[in-house]
Parts: C-alpha cells; sequence; structure tokens
C-alpha cells in the first residue's frame, strides 16, 4: 500500500512516537465487556446481531479507516488510541475493539519508528518464500507475523501479495511471490493462515493486475476476460479458497477501462458472486476516485485522507438519503467487516500490557526460511560447498561486511540492531523510500565464524582493479552483488553501479570465483560463462547472513528453486521496454497484456525460448532422479499422480518434485500443475502423490473452466524445462463452475 506522490510515506516520517505507557491505555481502552450476540459462534449470525444493533453513526464510521497518526491538517490519533496506517475506532457497548491495520509483508512495519525502540522479526522477501515452494514454511512465517502483530496492538495486517510476476523488472515484485498462479495462490494462502492463526485479519492484495510501479496510478491494464480468470485471478482464487483471508485490498490502477476499487467486474461479478466471498474489500491508500467504488463492490475506504474526498462519509450519506444507493448497501458493507472479525477473532480484546514475544523462536523461522530460498544456480566443478580445507577466501563487494539488503517501501520492517542506510536519490514520486537498508547481518561475519581455520578478508569492491589483485591473491573469491528495488519505482536487469564489470575483472583474476546476488528481481549475467558458481540469495531477511553462509559451507543444502524466470536479456520479455517509463506522473497509460495466460515461463514454452534459467531451477549438492510417474484419472474425481523420487547423491538434501501439463486436446502448452517438496537421505527413494487442481487442465469458456475431452500429457521434472519421460491420460469433458 502506498499512496500518490509518496504522501504517506512523508507522513510516516512526521508521525510522533508512543510510549509504551500510551500502548498499555489503549489496550485497556478496549478491554470490553464481551462482543455482540454472543451467544452464537456463527459469524454470519453475529455479524447480522451486531450491524442491526448499530447507530446510523456507528455504521459509517465503520466504513472510514482513516490513517491515525499526528499530523497538522489531518485527523489526529485519536485519544487512547496507538498510531497506524489505518483505524477504526472501538464501539464498547457492542463488545468492538478497535480495529488497528499495519503493513505486514515480510513482518511489521515501524516506519520511521513511530512506535520508539519498538522492532519486528524481519523475514526474507517474498519472492525467496516462493523459493523454498513450501506453503508449510510460509504459514509458519506467517504466524510469526500475526503473533508480533496482535502483541503490538494491531488486529489486522497488510500483507498476502498475489500479484503475478508479469514483469520482472517491477519494484515490488519482492514482496510478491511467482510468475504462477498455483505457486502464488498456494503460498500465499499459507502466509494467510498462519497470520489469522493469531486472531489477526489478513487482506489478500492488490487485485489485480498490479503488475508494474511505472505509472501505477494510471495504468490501464487491457486483457481478456478468459485469460484474466487463468492466470492473475486464479491465483487470487486459490489463495481464497485455502485461506479465507478477511479482507482483500483492491490496487491502484485500472483493469479494462475501470479502476481496481470501482472495479465492478473484479469486486462484484468475480470476488461476491461468482467465488462468493465473504469478507470486505478495503481500498489501498490513495486508490478511491469516487463514490462509485461503494457501489462497484468497495466496502471501506482505508487511509481515506489521502483521496479526494471521503467518500464513504458525507457523500454516501447524502447518496444514501436522496435513495441513488440503497441503505442496505451500508449494512451489507458493515456486515462484510464484522463477519471477518468474528470469523478470525480479531474481536478478541488486546492484553493490558504488550504480550511477550519470543524473537529467538521467531528468528530461527528467518533463519530457516531465508536458508531455504537461497537457490543454487550455477556449480561448476563442483566449486560449492566451500572446502574447509580451503586456506584463503576473498569476500567482495555487496556491502557484506554490514549486512545483507532489504527492498524499500511500505513493507519495510525495522530489525534489532542497528540497521545501515544507503541514499539511493530519486524523484518524489517514488515516496522517500529510494534509500538502501541492510540488515545488520553481515554474510562476512557469518562466514569468519563458520570457517575459523580459514583467511576470509573482505574488500569493498570499490576500485575494481584493487578488487581484482586482491582476489588473485586468495584460493577463492566470492563476490556479492546487490540490486536494490522498492515500492514506487521499476528497477532493471542490469546490476545497478558497474558489479558487472566488478565481476568480470575478480574472474580474471580468479578462477574460483562465486557470485552472490541480492536481489527482488531476475538480473542478467554477460560474466556467466566466466564464473563458477552463482547463488541467488534474493533479500533473505534479518538471519540472511548467516543463511547465506550456511549455504556457501554446506552446513545446509540448498533447496530453493527459482518462482520466476530468469531472460538472458530485455529481448525475450514480452515488453521489452517497461511501459511509459519516463512519462509524468499522471499519465494514462494503457498496457495490453498481449501474452494473456502465457505469463512467465509459460511464455517462453509458446515462444520457444531459452532462458537464463528456467522457472523451477535449482541446484542441490546432491542429485535427485524421478521414476515411475503414474497420472490417475478416475472419473468425476480430480486426476491424481504419483512419481518416485530419490536422493542418488552422498548428502541429505531437499527436493521440488514439480508437476507440469505439457500438452492438451487444444496442443502443446506448459503449465506447473502441482509440486511438492521432499526431504531425503542419500539412497532413499519415496512415492510422491499430488492430487491437481482441474481448474489449471482447463481453459475459461462460457463462463466457466471447462476441461476438454481428449488426450492430455504430464511430465515430471527439476523446471519448466527440465522434465522427464512423460505420459499420457485421456480425460472427459467437465465443467468446473467459477
Amino acid at each position: 500500500m502506498t499512496p500518490r506522490s509518496g504522501l504517506k510515506a512523508a507522513l510516516l516520517l512526521l508521525s510522533a512516537s508512543l510510549s509504551s505507557t500510551a500502548l498499555a491505555q489503549a489496550q485497556r481502552a478496549q478491554e470490553v465487556s464481551g462482543p455482540a450476540s454472543a451467544g452464537t459462534k456463527n459469524p454470519d449470525a453475529r455479524a447480522r446481531a451486531t450491524e442491526k444493533a448499530m447507530t446510523e453513526e456507528e455504521r459509517y464510521r465503520y466504513l472510514d479507516s482513516p490513517m491515525a497518526l499526528d499530523l497538522p491538517g489531518l485527523a489526529q490519533v485519536p485519544e487512547g488510541a496507538h498510531p497506524a496506517v489505518g483505524y477504526v475506532p472501538p464501539i464498547p457497548r457492542l463488545g468492538l475493539p478497535a480495529l488497528y491495520e499495519t503493513d505486514a509483508s515480510l513482518g511489521v512495519t515501524n516506519p520511521s519508528e513511530v512506535r520508539k525502540g519498538d522492532w519486528s522479526t524481519a523475514l526474507p522477501a517474498s519472492i525467496s518464500l516462493a523459493s523454498t515452494f513450501s506453503p508449510e514454511l510460509a504459514e509458519r512465517g506467517g504466524a510469526v507475523v500475526g503473533q508480533e502483530a496482535r502483541a503490538k496492538g494491531f488486529n489486522i495486517v497488510l500483507g498476502g501479495g498475489s500479484n503475478l510476476i508479469r514483469e520482472p523488472r517491477n519494484g515490488r515484485n519482492f514482496e510478491y511471490l511467482s510468475e504462477d498462479p498455483l505457486l502464488t495462490g498456494l503460498m500465499a494462502a499459507g502466509s494467510i493462515r498462519g497470520i489469522q492463526s493469531q486472531k489477526v485479519v489478513s487482506t489478500v492484495k492488490h487485485m489485480a493486475l498490479n503488475a508494474q510501479e511505472t505509472l501505477r496510478m494510471t495504468l490501464d491494464a487491457h486483457i481478456a476476460e478468459p485469460a484474466l480468470r487463468e492466470s492473475d485471478l486464479l491465483a487470487f482464487q486459490i489463495a481464497i479458497e485455502r485461506s479465507a483471508p478477511g479482507a482483500v485490498m483492491c490496487g491502484y490502477n485500472l483493469v479494462n477501462g475501470q479502476y481496481d476499487c470501482e472495479n465492478e467486474f473484479l469486486l462484484n461479478t468475480v470476488l461476491k458472486e461468482d467465488w462468493g466471498y465473504k469478507g470486505w474489500v478495503m481500498s489501498d491508500w490513495g486508490a478511491v476516485h469516487s463514490l462509485q467504488s461503494v457501489v462497484n463492490g468497495m466496502d471501506q475506504q482505508s487511509g481515506s485522507q489521502l483521496d479526494p474526498d471521503v467518500y464513504v462519509g458525507a457523500p454516501l450519506r447524502e447518496a444514501v438519503a436522496e435513495g441513488r444507493i440503497p441503505k442496505a448497501r451500508v449494512s451489507e458493507a458493515v456486515r462484510r467487516i464484522l463477519r471477518s472479525v468474528y470469523a478470525v477473532g480479531a474481536d478478541a480484546p488486546f492484553t493490558s500490557e504488550p504480550a511477550p514475544i519470543d524473537y529467538a523462536a521467531h528468528a530461527k523461522v528467518a533463519r530457516e526460511a531465508g536458508t531455504a530460498g537461497i537457490v543454487l544456480l550455477k556449480n561448476a566443478e563442483d566449486i560449492l560447498p566451500l572446502a574447509a580445507s580451503a586456506k584463503s577466501i576473498a569476500v567482495i563487494g555487496g556491502h557484506a561486511d554490514m549486512g545483507v539488503m532489504t527492498g524499500g517501501g511500505s513493507s519495510q520492517v525495522t530489525p534489532e540492531g542497528e540497521v545501515a542506510t544507503l541514499p539511493i536519490g530519486g524523484r518524489e514520486s517514488w515516496g522517500g523510500w529510494a534509500k538502501a537498508v541492510y540488515f545488520p547481518s553481515s554474510p562476512l561475519k557469518a562466514l569468519k565464524e563458520a570457517l575459523p581455520d580459514t583467511q576470509v578478508e573482505f574488500d569493498s569492491g570499490y576500485y575494481h582493479q584493487s578488487a581484482a589483485s586482491f582476489a588473485a591473491r586468495k584460493e577463492i573469491a566470492i563476490v556479492f552483488v546487490t540490486a536494490w528495488s522498492g515500492e514506487a519505482l521499476d528497477g532493471s536487469l542490469t546490476l545497478p553501479e558497474g558489479q558487472d564489470a566488478l565481476i568480470e575483472a575478480v574472474a580474471a583474476a580468479n578462477p574460483n570465483t562465486v557470485v552472490v546476488i541480492q536481489s527482488g528481481n531476475p538480473i542478467k549475467m554477460p560474466w556467466l560463462d566466466k564464473v563458477k558458481g552463482v547463488i541467488e540469495a534474493w533479500y533473505p531477511g534479518q538471519e540472511g547472513g548467516a543463511a547465506i553462509a550456511d549455504i556457501l559451507t554446506g552446513k545446509a543444502n540448498p533447496s530453493g528453486h527459482l518462482p520466476v524466470t530468469f531472460p538472458r536479456d530485455e529481448s525475450q520479455l514480452v515488453r521489452p521496454e517497461i511501459p511509459g517509463l519516463g512519462e509524468p506522473e499522471g499519465t494514462r497509460l494503457v498496457v495490453e497484456y498481449t501474452e494473456g495466460a502465457d505469463v512467465g515461463y509459460r511464455w517462453y514454452a509458446a515462444k520457444d525460448l531459452s532462458p537464463l534459467f528456467p522457472f523451477g531451477h535449482g541446484l542441490s549438492y546432491t542429485r535427485f532422479a524421478h521414476e515411475d510417474l503414474r497420472v490417475n484419472a478416475a472419473p468425476g474425481n480430480a486426476p491424481t499422480a504419483s512419481v518416485s523420487v530419490r536422493n542418488t547423491g552422498a548428502k541429505a538434501g531437499t527436493d521440488v518434485v514439480q508437476l507440469y501439463l505439457t500438452s492438451g486436446p487444444k496442443g502443446a502448452t506448459r503449465r506447473l500443475v502441482g509440486f511438492q517438496r521432499v526431504d531425503l537421505a542419500p539412497g532413499e527413494a519415496r512415492k510422491v502423490e499430488i492430487t491437481l487442481d482441474p481448474r489449471l487442465l482447463a481453459n475459461w469458456q462460457d463462463g466457466a473452466f471447462v476441461q476438454a475431452a481428449g488426450r492430455y500429457t504430464f511430465a515430471a521434472g527439476h523446471s519448466a524445462q527440465d522434465l522427464g519421460a512423460p505420459v499420457k491420460v485421456t480425460l472427459k469433458e467437465r465443467s468446473f463452475g467459477r
């Protein structure tokens, strides 16, 4: 979430802090006698009873969630409350606590330390989490976020980013998950379930097609309904079905001519009617343009100070009084909010004193997730893991002496310890977020601790010639490179600040060169053939330095797999140039998503392109074999598949079995239809069983998913392009509704 021209960021920079005493007072003020209609546990019945008992004033107030920030000219932090990016006051007589909202995509945020001295567990970037292919790990991470949010006085978190990665240079991809709807939906669902297990409402966002940051407020995404249903919307649909998030956040952009937050097709037709979604739709901050948003499906206006008007206030009251909008629409919107609050248990009162947080246990989750998300891309001559017998190692660049990089924007988490901040500089439209933050988890320090008998020394890489001379005197050279990305601006496939030249210089001086990348997006690698090892560490979270060292030294076996395709260069992209780049803010931009549902690896398969690294790619320090793939097409049931996975190497490791549809009655295709993460000891074999979502075998036509009758071909593999022997099965025609 972010407002136009970065106003929210500026507001947060000016906001006042809250003392622990004030927080305790705010929490005590919410210790209410008990929920309305406490005699029933049915959230729908409770919502109906509570809404019926509300006054007209209380109903309208529930639809407005302004920023509660102590700022001149805006709504001040109400007495007894604490700062929040969204706030709805309590209604004690009905047993309703205040609704406090916080950004929490990667951990509970505390921008500019509005809560002085308060810090949170900083998890790895979402794109790193998706690299684990583990919904279970996502759920554990979500539980960390939810528990810390509630302990800090928040009962609604703004997470669950589920936009597909259509534009690999999108500055916000690190907050999203993948280019595939199945992987995205399952991973988002895991995070949401974890958050909501702690009696905290989670959103799923930003619905839909919020695919780039350039002109994100005015971009009009054009796409045909079948393609949209089979790609981006399917990711949201899977996430919602499997986690029941309390709220859906609509995005900034337009889809087929209508703003997301007043898009009747997205919000009313698809979400509420076709999917039967029972929760509420909240706006993004600064994304509401008219009262039509309420008519077309938005239920709550968030950060209303950033919009031209508080549309759910006087304009809505006037429209209801004049009969232009039914009064029942107001009641429905209120009931949706109440229903989610009750269903999740977010109405549970906060304790009078902040709940204890087991930061040590949460740090272990962050480290496990960061380690599991690291992807070993290349390992020529088994250069990795680093031999314990190595006498000297050069660590070069990437500020590896300071810590690990994070992405910028509203998701920025404040971890324990002193962070290093390097200004990037930028335009006002970047929201004041153009600064690279490094968590205090130094890979250099971690490597020294892991290799006490090895001389591990650091060079900043500032002067390439000096760094090359330094590397030439060591047995192994490890070059750390970074590509910062952040909300409100898009990036590039090229490493910034001449880092490609640094790698070239070091590799020319030392044949045993390994590159460690920290990025939120794919990058080009013109030096790939000149280095022996490459790992993609993404933004690995507060324990990232230790996680990287664990992978480099072999304490942990790499198990991450790419959730996004790495192109060779821009010529392989659907849109070689970022649409609208360089145009003034406010310029209306139409982007035709001509690739339709063929996002990412499906585009490469359709165009017979060979990327730098395919979706699903990820090496290990051991080897895995897939055998005896079988697909069972029992009539009337979803197809199931089984495959035997064997660890044929000498080390314990983790494989991610990936099952793809490679052809159907309409011809060749490429779709991930199932996956499973499996841990295996050396020589161990295990049978993996996967149930296929039939929508992944179907196409959207005539208002439903329709699986055509005919022959379907499947293959198990290690990536979207490294597939085993095909298996064919005949399926009957089936329709799967909406």
